[in-house]
């Protein structure tokens, strides 16, 4: 028996399993003799969960910063690289780097490190203008050419997370020691996103000292230095890194922290009683069960936003059964959100119905409308045809071994059974099922935690287009392609927001994935824990911090 049969068939499974489809039945029966929903479930197409303190802090209402003190914080991972070039996710590398553009309340891309950026011929010339007198800790500067040799980097390294974005520049030149010209091949109307997106997923606009460039060379993902408000001091490998301030700082006054020290804590439950028992002053969370636990916490501040992006199940489009577009509307049609928020979300779950976020602007009534309801019954009836036509219902589920990705595999396996699926589960540890699964392509369906993100480029490309880089399921249709590349290229907002529209309507209709929940990346600290500014994706800007103690 291997070790996938022996799990499935241990008695914790089991038992697991047995109480998911009781509680299932239970609901059926509820509902089916017309009483109310249960009290651990929302109402169908609400949320249980909204936005709080999604960018941050009401800075002004704050009071006056406090100097001084160490602000110590609990990440999901052990941070990679320092390297804007190599793709990890980093916690500190917002810290060491200040952004050349930063992103607004709307995800506009506004003036940060740089000082304008600007097109006068509909997206194909850029120019930046920098600030005056802004060095790297170094005390070397950051000017034109400090930045074309950075960008130079994303277009010379095609697996920079910014090559996307830089592969896209024809010419950059230095009009002057404080102004950048990029030449593009075409229209590019998100281009300033590139300069504003965190380093995680790919950005342009996090700038490294080109002498530590040259001194360092591929060693300066450990030697880091930029201009942004600390400067890494000491790095043990998962146990903790610890940053200072940078007295060449261009923000003058700031920071108020002495220092950061990132703790690296990867299990779920320790991080977050690491944050309740006062070990460490704030936690970047990354599921459900944090996010819960810290709005229910009267000691704790907590802060996220829904945004867009999504949990979802991958659907490979170039296998059977998932090719056909009927197998995927009964996946969709049959998972009971009522139930699932009821035995995976402790029935508070924000769901989701289209990659775009409801308040964003792009989700429409038309896509929402598009988007399969629950309909056990005509599930079923697709099931059937398919199976009729020589189609086979049985397919494998692959996720991590994560415990919440485990019930919710066997979640979704009582529920599939009941419209004539037969879910065979496979669970991985995290770095294999990235490698060996999904990037591999190597599924017939398979989880995914995804989202929250502050703008639809180029999340939404890299899922939806056709060879885009999280398009794992193979996705294809010309249509969507030519949207989502009309909505990159324009600098018409309105035009923008339109086409990002029809994109969530077509794909909808097209069902390339099954969303079921918006994504759970939260910030959760301690009241004292004062200026925090960061993105929905839990990326913080450390500048304004401080203690209140």
């Amino acid at each position: 028996m291997n070790a996938y049969e022996q799990r499935r068939s241990s008695p914790g499974t089991r038992r697991r399993l047995r109480r998911v489809v009781a509680l299932l039945f239970g609901l059926t029966v509820l509902a089916a003799c017309g009483n109310v929903t249960p009290a651990a479930t929302v109402p169908a197409g609400t949320d249980g969960i909204s936005a709080v303190n999604a960018r941050g802090g009401d800075l002004a209402a704050e009071g006056t910063p406090r100097r001084g003190g160490t602000l110590m914080m609990g990440t999901d991972r052990e941070a990679i690289s320092f390297d804007p070039a190599v793709q990890n996710t980093n916690q500190a590398a917002l810290a060491v780097y200040d952004s050349l553009l930063k992103l607004d309340d709307k995800g506009d891309p506004q003036p940060y490190l740089a000082e304008s950026m600007q097109t006068t011929d509909g997206g194909v010339t850029w120019r930046m203008g920098l600030r005056d007198g802004v060095v790297f800790s170094d005390g070397t500067p950051l000017d034109a050419q400090a930045v074309i040799t950075n960008v130079q980097r994303h277009v010379d390294k095609a697996s920079s997370p910014g090559h996307l974005y830089a592969q896209r520049i024809a010419s950059m030149r230095a009009v002057d020691p404080r102004t950048v010209e990029f030449t593009l091949s075409g229209p590019f109307g998100s281009f300033p996103s590139a300069f504003a997106l965190t380093p995680t997923n790919g950005s342009l606009g996090a700038i490294v000292s080109p002498a530590a460039l040259e001194q360092y060379g591929d060693e300066i993902g450990m030697h880091p230095v930029g201009a942004g408000p600390f400067v890494l001091s000491e790095w043990v490998r998962d146990s903790r890194m610890v940053l200072t301030r940078n007295p060449h700082y261009w923000q003058q006054g700031m920071p108020y922290l002495d220092a950061l020290q990132f703790r690296p804590l990867p299990d779920t439950e320790t991080r977050y009683a690491s944050i309740e028992n006062g070990d460490v002053d704030l936690i970047f969370g990354g599921y459900h069960t944090e996010l819960l636990r810290g709005l229910q916490n009267p000691n704790l501040k907590v802060y996220y936003g829904p945004g867009n992006g999504a949990e979802y199940i991958y659907f490979n489009h170039t296998k059977a059964p998932f090719d056909d577009k009927r197998m995927r509307e009964a996946v969709v049609r049959g998972i009971n959100l009522d139930a699932l928020a009821a035995t995976q979300f402790r029935g508070q779950m924000a769901r989701a119905s289209n990659w775009f976020g409801a308040d964003s602007g792009y989700s429409t009534p038309e896509a929402e409308a598009a988007w399969p309801a629950y309909d056990p019954e005509r599930a079923r009836q697709l099931v059937q045809e398919y199976v009729a036509q020589g189609g086979s219902a049985t397919v494998q589920y692959k996720t991590t071994n994560a415990p919440n990705r485990v019930q919710f595999a066997e979640f979704l396996q009582a529920q599939m059974a009941e419209i004539g699926i037969t879910i065979q589960p496979q669970f991985f540890d995290l770095a294999q099922y990235s490698s060996s699964v999904v990037q591999s392509h190597d599924f017939q369906i398979a989880g995914w935690v995804g989202g929250p993100t502050d703008v639809p480029y180029p999340g939404v490309l890299n899922l939806m287009h056709t060879g885009g880089n999280a398009n794992y399921g193979g996705y294809s249709n010309p249509e969507v392609d030519a949207l989502l590349d009309k909505a990159a290229a324009t600098t018409d907002d309105a035009e923008r927001t339109r086409l990002y529209q029809q994109v969530g309507l077509k794909t909808n209709q097209d069902i390339p994935v099954a969303y079921y929940s918006r994504g759970y990346l939260s910030t959760i600290a301690k009241p004292e824990v004062k200026g925090v500014v960061r993105y929905l994706t839990r990326d913080m800007f450390f500048a304004t911090t401080w203690l209140d103690r």
